[in-house]
């Protein structure tokens, strides 16, 4: 049986309008169209849905099983349509993110935006934080995710909670009076600035063991028990714990992933994925003021 879409739509239309002429206005008919719409599906149906008196419209009982299932496959056919309209979107979007920030997440939304507008190609850049906020300036980048700890200033949208912690292997443990090895980033890596700068306040003897520019190689120094490392608290893995003021470590600062935007990414394409990014993550789309000074951008 195939069932025209319009007929599903005045077949609902009546019933939750509860008569003919609300229903003509709803979808923009005249009633004696809206009738023969009925008429119509009864035919293809084979059975009276509605029964009408002079007074009152109520739906037999096999009308409200029909509105059941009608109502299904418009929410359905709305979603196909929704799902395959054309998207006025083209262009392109550069997009900047930290390693750290990749997790199972970002990979889904990478593909929502492509099948929510195939038109518009992603340029994906995977580096560290004050590199992506340098291509941010130089308006190489149209959006990034970056870093920030607290007191800086100017735009940016807060998506999460990212603080540092100091994390070691589970079977980690230095020797007394022994030099405590330490796995970091190359230099102008916030986990190694944030890490060193906390260091440099105390009079704990440390050395660099071990440099990686993944976070995947800085997790590898940490299991297998080489180094402590600097890592955000979402990063600490099986095999791995939290040193919390162990071997005299200090406090960490904390931080917030913040996605920031160049000054001339204005584009309708730069803008929805801004908006995706910042939904997806349960973000509040207001600009926040408390970002390091290195993670500036422009207002959409």
């Amino acid at each position: 049986m195939d069932i025209d879409p319009p007929l599903l739509r005045a077949f609902v239309a009546v019933s939750e309008t509860g008569g003919f002429t609300r229903a003509a206005r709803r979808l923009n008919l005249t009633q004696s169209a809206v009738s023969h719409q009925i008429r119509r599906l009864e035919e293809q149906v084979g059975r009276p849905l509605i029964r009408r008196t002079t007074r009152s419209l109520t739906l037999t009982r096999d009308g409200e099983d029909f509105l059941h299932h009608a109502r299904q496959i418009l929410t359905s056919l709305d979603a196909l349509a929704q799902r395959f309209r054309p998207s006025p979107l083209t262009g392109v979007v550069r997009f900047g993110t930290p390693e750290a920030f990749m997790g199972e997440r970002l990979p889904g939304l990478l593909c929502r935006f492509s099948c929510a507008f195939p038109a518009v190609r992603l340029d994906v850049h995977v580096s560290t934080y004050l590199d992506l906020s340098t291509m941010i300036a130089a308006d190489e980048l149209d959006l990034a995710v970056v870093l920030s700890t607290a007191g800086g200033e100017n735009g940016g949208v807060k998506l999460r909670p990212a603080d540092f912690v100091w994390v070691a292997a589970d079977s980690f443990a230095l020797p007394a009076g022994a030099s405590l090895p330490l796995a970091f980033h190359p230099p102008n890596c916030v986990n190694r600035l944030v890490g060193v700068a906390a260091l440099e306040a105390t009079a704990l003897d440390w050395h660099i063991a071990f440099t990686s520019p993944s976070e995947q190689g800085l997790r590898l120094a940490v299991r297998s028990g080489l180094a402590v490392a600097v890592l955000t608290r979402n990063d600490v893995g099986p095999g791995m714990r939290v040193l919390d003021g162990d071997y005299g470590l200090p406090a960490l600062p904390s931080a917030d992933f913040v996605l920031i935007r160049s000054r001339g990414a204005a584009s309708p394409a730069a803008r929805a994925f801004f908006k995706m990014i910042t939904e997806s993550e349960g973000a509040a789309a207001t600009v926040e003021t408390a970002v390091d000074p290195l993670h500036t951008g422009g207002e959409f």
